[in-house]
């Protein structure tokens, strides 16, 4: 429905309201479509809050928005700095555990908001989180409020890393 719509919004070309637009509808333009009433970051920044579940997961096109958004970002290493994983938005729920280990805590806030990861993505996770640099440090120091930062990651978290947070 959302790619049907894109269509009739388009009709007549890219609307200069664009960004008033549900951001879901986003998914389905390509950022130079999009170039024409903003910047690339403008878009992928938009394309962040949508809701990437609308693509599968393996999608051609979602894998396409990621290396869209990594090339508008200059992002050409595994290293995210905080700014451009705020830009990412969604989008870092894509990236491969390579990213998540050499950016360490600067995806945590993004990445607690994914519905699902995968094994690899589970592992870099945990190993970021239990090697206590970040922010948080280790479990062992951790309250009630810092559990609720990392909300969305809770349920990955093994016995290893429950067991050491204080009751």
């Amino acid at each position: 429905q959302l790619s049907c719509l894109v269509k009739m919004v388009t009709l007549h070309g890219i609307p200069k309201d664009l960004d008033s637009y549900p951001k879901d509808l986003l998914l389905f333009l390509s950022p130079s479509d999009y170039a024409a009433t903003g910047s690339c970051r403008q878009y992928f920044a938009s394309v962040g809050k949508a809701n990437l579940d609308l693509l599968q997961r393996d999608s051609s096109e979602r894998k396409q928005l990621l290396l869209e958004a990594l090339a508008c970002l200059k992002i050409s290493g595994t290293q995210v700095n905080e700014e451009n994983a705020e830009i990412l938005g969604h989008l870092v729920c894509d990236l491969g555990e390579e990213y998540i280990r050499s950016s360490g805590e600067n995806l945590l806030e993004q990445l607690s908001q994914c519905a699902s990861f995968l094994p690899d993505q589970e592992e870099a996770i945990k190993s970021v989180i239990s090697s206590g640099n970040t922010t948080f440090g280790p479990p062992s120091v951790w309250s009630a409020s810092t559990l609720n930062e990392l909300g969305g990651l809770i349920p990955i978290f093994d016995h290893s890393i429950l067991q050491k947070i204080p009751k």
